[in-house]
């Protein structure tokens, strides 16, 4: 059975976005930052994504190796993204759309593919979206959670957590500090 990581930026009072979807206050971060969630995203065998989140990163990682100034990490990261298998889970996006750069697209019931994913063999998978991600949070299908939080107040926006039916219990696997204040931690699931 494959492992689910959800994991994503926080503003300290729990938003991954700011009103308007405004994601401003959580970056560029420091060049450790990034190079763990290089590593991060290096490890996974399968990423997972919400319309949003899918429409963010395909804006901007096909090219970000060649964009002026891009560092050895980011042209590693731009080239990890390409290679990586991804889902984007929408219904809102033609399913004779094609996608591109290793995609493919579900219009169905997010939660039994995820499920069906997660029962297959190969590497950890990670999730992003907060839609897509509390669907798999209610599921009970999330093995691990990363956060990194930012020591900022945005007052309201997306949370990274949405409601839940009943308490998670976690462990705490690991807690570093950043440039710039940030704490990043893993939970892993008590099961």
């Amino acid at each position: 059975m494959r492992t689910l990581i959800y994991g994503m930026n926080q503003s300290l009072d729990g938003y991954i976005a700011a009103a308007g979807d405004d994601i401003g206050w959580s970056g560029p971060p420091s060049p450790e930052l990034f190079r763990w969630w290089l590593d991060h995203e290096r490890a996974s065998g399968l990423s997972l994504y919400g319309r949003k989140l899918w429409e963010a990163m395909s804006s901007y990682w096909p090219a970000g190796d060649q964009q002026p100034g891009a560092t050895p990490a980011e042209i590693e990261f731009a080239r990890n993204w390409r290679d990586t298998p991804k889902v984007v889970f929408s219904s809102t996006i033609d399913e004779n759309t094609t996608l591109g750069w290793n995609t493919r697209l579900v219009t169905g019931d997010a939660i039994t593919e995820i499920a069906r994913l997660k029962a297959g063999d190969g590497g950890p998978m990670n999730i992003g979206g907060a839609t897509l991600a509390g669907a798999a949070v209610r599921a009970g299908l999330i093995d691990e959670y990363v956060i990194a939080t930012h020591p900022v107040l945005v007052g309201g926006g997306t949370p990274f957590f949405t409601a839940l039916d009943g308490w998670v219990d976690l462990d705490l696997v690991e807690t570093r500090t950043f440039p710039g204040g940030v704490v990043l931690t893993r939970y892993g699931t008590r099961r």
